[in-house]
């Protein structure tokens, strides 16, 4: 996994990002928020649920429609989840749309778009393979909620 920051702003989660022959890193003191609020995220589960902690600074990069879209992702609590239906009508806008705004979003996790779900099933998490399904059940699993709305 790897956080990309710029001028001290987090901006991007890589999950496959895979960095060859670091075993540490220099962490600086303005990093420690967010990676407070990433171990406490991770620490949390269905019966410890997540605390009340404000999410780290971001400024993730999109479009004007993107960024309404994943503000909106912030309101949907630990633990729930709503479908892309339910998404697009609170944005004004198509459940197609929204899923692609969801497939763009830089910062899975701290912008919770796993929390979206297909009204049949789970439905995609970083595009449609089952890497991304896998990881998007565990979240799920992992916040308590359900794959299903």
């Amino acid at each position: 996994m790897r956080l990309t920051w710029l001028d001290e702003v987090l901006v991007a989660l890589d999950f496959d990002a895979v960095q060859s022959g670091a075993e540490s890193m220099d962490v600086a003191a303005w990093m420690m928020p967010t990676l407070d609020w990433l171990a406490a995220y991770c620490s949390a589960g269905s019966l410890a649920p997540f605390p009340e902690m404000k999410p780290p600074e971001m400024k993730p990069k999109g479009t004007a429609f993107q960024r309404k879209v994943w503000a909106e992702l912030l309101h949907i609590p630990w633990g729930e989840s709503i479908t892309y239906a339910e998404l697009a009508r609170r944005v004004a806008s198509s459940p197609r749309a929204v899923g692609g705004a969801l497939r763009a979003n830089p910062l899975p996790i701290f912008i919770p778009c796993h929390r979206v779900v297909a009204a049949s099933g789970l439905g995609g998490y970083a595009g449609a393979s089952e890497l991304g399904q896998a990881r998007k059940r565990w979240l799920l699993q992992h916040e308590g909620g359900s794959t299903r709305v």
